[in-house]
C-alpha cells in the first residue's frame, strides 16, 4: 500500500539505492501488508547478483489488527519469518490463511484469491485483480485474539516467527490510549518479542530503565524488548534513510538466530542509532589477530569481533591456541606460564615451544597501534612490558575451582583485585599489593613496639 515507486525501472532503481547505502545494508526484511510478493521478486533479483553485500534476507509481513488508535489509524502488527526452512513460504502462506475477516455477510481468508475478492465486493467498480488486491488489503483486518490462537497452535510459528508491534500513536500501541482499551494494549505488546520504535525513551521503557524496572517490565509484559526501527519507505528518497537516522543494529551472525538472541538479551544486542556502540574505548579493543611465519596455522588472519566473549569451537580445534597467541601479543602470560613444563603444561604455546620457530603474534587494536610479539616467549615480561589484558588460562581457573584449599594463584589474584581497587592517589606510591600492605600495617606494627 502506498506504493509510490512509479517508475518502470522502479527496482533497478530501488536495489541500486540498497546497494550503495551507507551504512552497508547487510540484512533486509522485506516488508508486505498480508502477502509476499515483494520479497519472492527480492529473492529472485539477489539470485541474479543484485544486493552482494545482504546476507540476510526474510520476509516482514505486515497485519493490521482490528485494533483502532487516537489517530484514527490501526495497530500495525509484523511476523518477522524465519528464511532458514526451505518450505518456510508454504508454511506462511498456510499460517495466515486460518485468519479470517468477516464482513459483508461473508467470511474471507489471508489468501491473495480471498484479499482481491474482498476487494472487488467492497468496490464493484474495480475490475483489475492488482487493484482489487491493494484495496482488500486495505480493507482487511485481523482479530488479535484470533491470531493469537492461531500462531499458539502452530508449533511451525512457534519456532521460526518473531512477532513485532508498532510503538507509534499513529499505527501503534501508543495510539492505543482509552481506559477501555488499555488491557488489550497491554496484551498485544506481551504478545509482541519487538518493538518498532527509534526514540531513546522507548528502548529505555522497553529495557526497563525508566519508571519500570526490568523486573516490573517482565511481570507486567512477560520480557524485556529489543526496540527496532526501519525506513518505512514508501518512495525511493527514502530507501535505507530511516528517520533521524536510526539505523538498527544488531550484535551477532548474520542470520535470523541474531534477531532471536537480541529478544533474549535485548540491552546487549539490539540498538537503534546512527552508529553501533561501543563496548570499550578503540584503544581497549583488540579487531585483529595475525600470526606471522607460521606454516601450521591454517588461519594465520583472523578479524574479532569488539564484543567477543568467547572462542567456540570443537575438541582440538584450537580454541586453546588463539587464546595463548592473543594473551601473547597483549604480554599477557607471566613468566610462569612461558616457563612451564612443555610435558604437563596445558598452554598451547609450552606445549608447542620447540615447534613454533619464528612465529609471532601481531595484534592489531580498534585505535590504529599494531604490537608483534614473539610466540616462544623471547622477547616477553621485558622492564617496559605492561600487559594489555588480563588473562586468566583454563588451567589457572581449573586450580582455582578445585577443592585442593587456597593455592598461591587465588591468593594472588585476590591481592591484585584489591590492590587495583585502590585509585592511583591512595596506593602512597607502592608498585603492588605487598607494598601497598606493608605501608598500610606498618604504622600498627610501630605502634604495637612501643
Amino acid at each position: 500500500m502506498n506504493n509510490q515507486f512509479k517508475d518502470p525501472n522502479a527496482w533497478d532503481d530501488y536495489l541500486t539505492a540498497l546497494e550503495q547505502a551507507t551504512p552497508v545494508i547487510e540484512a533486509i526484511a522485506v516488508t508486505d501488508y498480508y502477502v509476499t510478493d515483494t520479497y519472492e521478486a527480492m529473492l529472485q533479483h539477489k539470485a541474479a547478483g543484485r544486493l552482494p553485500n545482504t546476507k540476510l534476507v526474510f520476509p516482514n509481513v505486515e497485519l493490521r489488527l482490528d485494533v483502532a488508535t487516537t489517530k484514527r489509524g490501526f495497530v500495525n502488527l509484523h511476523l518477522f519469518v524465519s528464511p532458514e526452512d526451505p518450505q518456510h513460504l508454504e508454511e506462511l502462506q498456510r499460517l495466515l490463511s486460518r485468519l479470517q475477516f468477516n464482513v459483508m455477510q461473508d467470511r474471507f481468508d489471508c489468501t491473495r484469491a480471498d484479499l482481491i475478492r474482498l476487494g472487488k465486493k467492497a468496490d464493484a467498480t474495480i475490475t483489475n485483480d492488482r487493484a482489487a488486491l491493494a484495496y482488500g488489503v486495505n480493507q482487511f483486518k485481523v482479530n488479535f485474539q484470533q491470531l493469537r490462537e492461531v500462531v499458539s497452535e502452530s508449533g511451525w510459528a512457534k519456532k521460526n516467527i518473531l512477532i513485532a508491534v508498532a510503538g507509534g500513536a499513529t499505527d501503534g500501541t501508543s495510539g492505543v490510549r482509552e481506559a477501555a482499551d488499555q488491557t488489550i494494549r497491554r496484551e498485544i505488546e506481551s504478545f509482541a518479542h519487538v518493538i518498532f520504535a527509534g526514540s531513546p525513551a522507548q528502548r529505555e521503557f522497553w529495557l526497563g530503565q525508566k519508571d519500570l524496572g526490568p523486573d516490573e517490565i517482565r511481570a507486567r509484559y512477560g520480557s524485556l524488548k529489543p526496540c527496532l526501527h526501519g525506513s518505512d519507505a514508501h518512495k525511493l528518497d527514502d530507501v535505507a534513510s530511516p528517520f533521524g537516522n536510526r539505523f538498527s543494529w544488531i550484535k551477532g551472525g548474520l542470520e535470523f538466530d541474531a534477531l532471536r538472541q537480541a529478544c533474549i538479551d535485548p540491552d546487549g544486542r539490539a540498538y537503534v542509532g546512527e552508529q553501533p556502540p561501543y563496548s570499550a574505548m578503540p584503544s581497549q579493543v583488540i579487531s585483529h589477530v595475525r600470526i606471522n611465519d607460521a606454516d601450521w596455522a591454517t588461519t594465520p588472519d583472523i578479524p574479532l569481533n569488539h564484543g567477543l566473549v568467547a572462542i567456540i569451537g570443537a575438541r582440538g580445534s584450537g580454541k586453546t591456541a588463539l587464546a595463548d597467541v592473543i594473551a601473547a601479543g597483549c604480554d599477557a602470560i607471566t613468566p610462569a606460564g612461558w616457563n612451564a613444563n612443555e610435558n604437563i603444561s596445558p598452554s598451547f604455546l609450552a606445549r608447542a615451544r620447540r615447534l613454533v620457530g619464528d612465529a609471532t603474534s601481531t595484534l592489531i587494536w580498534a585505535a590504529g597501534a599494531t604490537v608483534t610479539r614473539a610466540l616462544d616467549g623471547s622477547d616477553a615480561n621485558g622492564h617496559m612490558s605492561f600487559p594489555r589484558a588480563r588473562y586468566l588460562s583454563q588451567q589457572f581457573v581449573e586450580e582455582l575451582c578445585s577443592a585442593k584449599g587456597v593455592a598461591d594463584g587465588l591468593v594472588d589474584e585476590i591481592e591484585r583485585v584489591i590492590f587495583e581497587s585502590h585509585s592511583q592517589d591512595s596506593r602512597e606510591r607502592a608498585l603492588d599489593f605487598a607494598e601497598l600492605r606493608e605501608q598500610q600495617t606498618a604504622r600498627f606494627c610501630q605502634a604495637r613496639e612501643r
